[in-house]
């Protein structure tokens, strides 16, 4: 498994390089104990307040990527401080990514105000995914009233008729995941649009994508 090692120190005073240099030596150890082969390495010096941070945008980036499975670094505090701590969390799991650090030498545990924050933001994305796919639904509908025929776009007629439709737009998936949507996200506006796609599908079709692309 591939693992981006993030090292961050506060400040850019000379000092603190000498910290960030620590962080990274003792964070390429937690990945050879934790057999992680390691995808990329990310230092800055830089506010955990700050949100726009090179190498932070960088890592939410990276982390698309479905070959990383995991973050490591050496505590929660050096993705960002306060609320940004909490967003960063937030973007990092929902993309079903580990995170790994020193202070627990292995997995990361979540304090309970944490946890509890990020069940509460998870909470409400959930209801705001069901309101987008309402929408779609609705739009969907009055698009049939008004004398729209989806069969007409479906590439499975002829002598497929009656098949699921399982081809997908991948261009279209790869646009979405440029914008930030998570694969449930897109296969939820997949479905949305016809396309009769699992979360799983999405994902195993987007990976193929880059492979092909990369090659």
């Amino acid at each position: 498994m591939r693992a981006i090692i993030y090292c961050r120190v506060s400040t850019k005073k000379e000092t603190q390089e000498t910290s960030l240099e620590r962080q990274e030596e003792e964070l390429i150890q937690l990945a050879k104990r934790n057999q992680f082969e390691i995808d990329k390495i990310i230092k800055e010096q830089a506010s955990g307040y700050d949100f726009e941070r090179e190498g932070i945008l960088e890592l939410l980036e990276r982390i698309k990527d479905p070959q990383v499975h995991a973050v490591l670094i050496q505590d929660e505090t050096r993705l960002g401080r306060g609320n940004a701590k909490i967003a960063l969390l937030h973007c990092i799991l929902k993309e079903g990514i580990k995170l790994y650090s020193i202070s627990h030498n292995g997995e990361l545990q979540l304090s309970e105000s944490d946890s509890m924050v990020l069940k509460i933001v998870g909470m409400v994305e959930e209801y705001q995914r069901k309101l987008h796919n309402v929408k779609i639904k609705r739009g969907m509908k009055r698009a049939v009233q008004n004398g729209y025929k989806p069969e007409k776009n479906l590439k499975n007629l002829g002598e497929h008729a009656g098949r699921e439709k399982i081809e997908v737009p991948i261009e279209e998936i790869d646009r979405l995941r440029k914008n930030g949507l998570t694969f449930a996200e897109i296969a939820a506006t997949m479905r949305g649009f016809g396309y009769n796609i699992s979360k799983a599908t999405v994902h195993r079709r987007y990976r193929e994508y880059l492979e092909q692309r990369e090659n």
